[in-house]
């Protein structure tokens, strides 16, 4: 029996095969856009193990990290063949979205508020939730081109990195004010 090879060759043209067939250059927006989701995923993973196997962060960055998957699904789909998508499945339903929300509102019930910037970096798990927080920011740019409205792959990117201040904040124990340095 032969081994399965992790390479194809395929792309070595500088083109990237899509979800029901095509192919794109590999820096066309939607490779741009599902890649940066697939760092985002990445960094989300180092804030997963800084916090260690079992913890509640973890619990509630798994699910995250599977709807990354979801949304990847999305966004390596060319326009006219999302119809075949299943939402829930191979693409962003509301429901996603709303779930991060009432993440966002249960958390942060969990801390005060920093009344001023934060400067990351109050712990190894914060600091990758920060960055993180950034990647998805850039990835929620390059969706803008590559999942227009009606897709809910902008709300979700945009929910999620709001959810990922809110856990960098709740992983801080920002329950004291900010201290300035002088």
């Amino acid at each position: 029996m032969s081994k399965v090879r992790v390479y194809t060759r395929d792309g070595d043209d500088g083109t990237t095969g899509l979800f029901y067939g095509g192919r794109v250059p590999k820096d066309s927006q939607l490779p741009r856009a599902y890649g940066t989701v697939d760092e985002a995923q990445a960094v989300i993973g180092m804030a997963r193990a800084e916090a260690g196997p079992g913890s509640e962060l973890e619990g509630l960055l798994i699910p995250i990290m599977r709807d990354l998957w979801v949304l990847m699904t999305e966004l390596a789909t060319l326009p006219e063949n999302r119809s075949k998508l299943e939402p829930g499945a191979t693409s962003v339903e509301p429901g996603m979205v709303d779930r991060l929300e009432k993440m966002i509102d249960e958390l942060d019930t969990r801390f005060d508020r920093p009344t001023e910037f934060v400067v990351p970096g109050g712990n190894k798990v914060s600091g990758w939730l920060d960055i993180a927080r950034t990647v998805v920011r850039r990835a929620e740019r390059h969706a803008l081109m590559a999942a227009p409205p009606p897709s809910q792959v902008v709300p979700y990117l945009n929910r999620l990195s709001d959810l990922l201040w809110t856990m960098a904040r709740w992983q801080e124990g920002e329950s004291l004010p900010v201290r300035r340095v002088t």
